[in-house]
């Protein structure tokens, strides 16, 4: 509101000040106070009260009391002075109008006075074409653009930690305002919507300009702790980069991307947050299994908060025509554009960075390269150390503050297999478990191309920074997996060690999670019951192997055997060609192997099967147990080292992840108007480590039984029936959970 003519007076309370003290009250609005006009008024106190700039635009006049004759957005104004706390929430009325405003000191915010500073679209180029129209944006890194509302928003699902980010208390939160700004049919007082412009590497080869293509840039709001949070809304419609697609979220996908973030963040792994997700009676068509039969699906948004959305395709928008698939990105030759977003991301996102390097623009941008470089080493160590693969690892779904972002089909693997892959789109294996953290530091060498586009950057000078990605990537991974291990000494043979856990695990189809939390059950040599101990998790670790039918299910090669047939074939005649589709050798001779292994399995009974497993987890234990032993060795106390490696260790192997079935059955929950399960299943994610107690099973998780049993108990017919049976979150899945397939 702007009211002119008028007049008010803000008397702020009772207080004293010492004579020769000086006192400073200072105004601050999302969008500065250049509309505000301050005039001191006569006082007795000879204290003279600086109104202080707190960044660019913002209005300084002096002394108190202070009179307004014009207010803008005084609602989302903040009074104090720097000696004094005044109370939480005021208000000032200029005629028939009157305002809210509050203490900066206030531990929550309003819906309506959310703290907006919105630095980027004031620091970076913006589109001056507001068409929201499928186009080429050339030399911006965002547009302007509104979300297209939808009918009946309703919340599904809050995370109230995520949004205390942004100091939103529950009470906001009950509001229907909340639903309405946050489904995106409302504009929160100061958010400028926008969505950011980035290119990408797809599946190794460039693909040119991307873009938020169901993704809104809301602002950013700065909390009381002085943390700066991007919010943005996915799923809020159309914008100038979802070329063909229509800007649509729908509820499944949503579900596993607010879940999923939240989970991340609690297992302790740096990534965005989702603070809400709400569904809507509008739909959008869907073809689930592109079979041809697309069904209506309801429209969901997901509130996501992080630092920053930028990541590594941001910086691609300059690239040249690509040697392969001749692309380019959209602002080619406006290396201005690159330079901005570069001195951007160092001020705002690193700014020890920028502190120690000033204008030395080189030095700032390689100290910022090795940065992210070593952030996106430690990250990808982080999700193997859980078991965690991302299913679509290109540059634009790649931090550049290393977080975990843009959560499609990934999974957390449930029995171990490093040739896993999530997406069931990536026929070729490209970003298989074993592979992320190649992808990673590939991703990290377009980062460095890109750079390069800068005058004052040469690739040669930046080539030899990739070089320290493996190194920092394999101690943060050695150093997590000691403590998943309960092992504090440091030994040579220890990554032998690990690599022998890994490889039991493998051949014996074990579940990863459980087979790393049962460690912990073990105690030191020396220890009373060690030996019982031993024994329990041996019978434990065998009750997490995978059943002769489950490995001829993992074996099957993933593609077609007339598919694999001519494949073979073009990998005689043009092999280039398959590097081009996509289609890497190795996963090639990977189902020759599984076909190989499938006539293995086939001779095999389920009782040998029982007995190598047997043979395999006991061969293990008992280097794990000589290894223990010498861990052991020299402690006075060993109850009390006993219990200390215990709590270490189950606060690094989870009880709780957020796995593909359990996901599934909430989805499926909600499809049907419930809510609860959801709200459950966040509450255990948001504990992953938690120990205590028994937690109420999933009532409603079907399994697969082959045959119907006989009042006698004997076996009758051979068809396979579907019942409902109880299943823990905790417990190794049931068998049709190895059917899922994302993409």
């Amino acid at each position: 509101m702007a009211l002119q003519g008028r007049c008010a007076v803000l008397p702020f309370g009772k207080f004293r000040l010492k004579s020769s003290a000086t006192a400073r009250l200072v105004a601050l609005t999302p969008n500065g106070y250049q509309n505000a006009k301050c005039q001191p008024l006569p006082t007795r106190s000879s204290n003279c009260c600086n109104l202080l700039s707190q960044s660019s635009g913002y209005h300084t006049h002096t002394c108190l009391p202070v009179r307004i004759d014009s207010l803008s957005q005084l609602s989302n104004t903040y009074f104090y002075r720097s000696d004094c706390l005044f109370s939480a929430r005021s208000s000032i009325s200029l005629g028939s109008a009157t305002a809210n405003f509050r203490s900066p000191y206030s531990k929550m915010a309003t819906l309506e006075t959310l703290n907006f500073d919105n630095t980027a679209l004031r620091s970076l180029p913006v589109d001056p074409i507001e068409e929201n129209v499928p186009r080429k944006v050339t030399g911006a890194c965002f547009s302007l653009v509104k979300p297209t509302p939808v009918k009946n928003p309703e919340v599904v699902v809050v995370s109230i930690p995520a949004l205390s980010l942004l100091d939103l208390p529950e009470d906001e939160i009950q509001k229907k305002e909340f639903e309405e700004y946050f489904s995106g049919n409302k504009i929160l007082p100061g958010a400028q919507t926008a969505s950011h412009c980035y290119c990408g590497h797809q599946f190794g080869n460039f693909a040119g300009q991307l873009g938020d293509g169901a993704a809104m840039y809301l602002g950013e709001v700065v909390n009381q702790k002085g943390e700066r949070w991007e919010i943005q809304l996915k799923g809020a419609g159309h914008t100038p980069y979802s070329r063909t697609a229509d800007g649509r979220k729908v509820l499944r996908s949503s579900i596993r991307e607010f879940l999923c973030s939240e989970a991340m963040h609690h297992l302790g792994i740096p990534t965005t947050r989702a603070g809400s997700c709400i569904t809507s009676d509008t739909t959008v068509q869907r073809d689930i299994y592109y079979t041809g039969n697309p069904i209506d699906e309801k429209c969901t948004i997901v509130l996501r908060i992080a630092e920053t959305f930028i990541r590594f395709g941001s910086f691609q928008i300059c690239n040249p025509p690509d040697e392969n698939t001749g692309k380019d990105g959209p602002s080619i030759g406006h290396i201005e554009v690159l330079e901005q977003l570069t001195d951007y991301v160092i001020k705002m996102l690193y700014p020890q960075i920028y502190e120690q390097y000033g204008t030395n623009k080189k030095a700032a941008c390689m100290e910022l390269f090795k940065e992210v470089v070593l952030r996106t080493a430690k990250l990808v160590a982080q999700w193997q150390c859980v078991g965690w693969c991302h299913g679509v690892l290109n540059t634009d779904n790649i931090s550049i503050l290393g977080l975990t972002i843009d959560y499609g089909p990934y999974a957390f693997m449930d029995r171990y297999d490093p040739k896993f892959v999530s997406n069931d789109s990536d026929k070729g294996g490209r970003y298989a478990y074993e592979k992320q953290a190649e992808l990673c530091k590939w991703n990290c060498e377009k980062l460095a191309f890109s750079l390069s586009q800068l005058p004052y950057i040469d690739l040669k000078e930046l080539n030899p920074i990739l070089d320290l990605f493996l190194p920092q990537y394999e101690a943060t991974y050695l150093e997590i997996m000691r403590k998943k291990l309960g092992l504090f000494q440091t030994e040579p043979d220890d990554v032998k060690l690990i690599e022998n856990f890994m490889k039991t695990m493998e051949e014996t189809g074990s579940d990863f999670t459980n087979s790393f939390r049962c460690l912990s059950r073990i105690h030191l040599p020396g220890c009373a019951d060690f030996t019982a101990t031993r024994s329990d998790v041996l019978q434990y670790l065998l009750e997490q192997c995978s059943t002769l039918k489950e490995d001829l299910k993992a074996n099957q090669p993933k593609m077609e055997p007339r598919e694999l047939q001519m494949t073979v074939m073009l990998l005689e005649m043009n092999p280039q060609l398959l590097d081009q589709l996509g289609i890497s050798i190795t996963s090639i001779y990977d189902d020759i192997k599984r076909m190989e292994k499938i006539k293995e399995l086939k001779a095999k009974t389920a009782e040998q099967k029982r007995a190598e497993d047997e043979q395999h987890w006991a061969r293990w234990l008992n280097s794990y147990m000589e290894r223990l032993a010498r861990e052991a060795d020299g402690v006075d106390d060993l109850v009390k080292a006993n219990a200390h490696r215990q709590q270490v260790m189950n606060g690094t192997n989870p009880r709780f992840v957020l796995r593909n079935y359990i996901a599934q059955y909430v989805i499926d929950s909600a499809e049907k108007g419930d809510y609860s399960e959801i709200r459950h299943l966040l509450h255990l994610l948001q504990d992953p480590f938690n120990s205590d107690g028994e937690v109420a099973p999933l009532t409603k998780v079907e399994e697969d039984l082959v045959a119907s049993s006989m009042a006698d108990g004997s076996l009758v017919g051979g068809a396979c029936c579907r019942i409902r049976v109880p299943h823990s979150y905790d417990a190794r899945p049931p068998s049709w959970a190895f059917d899922l397939k994302l993409t």
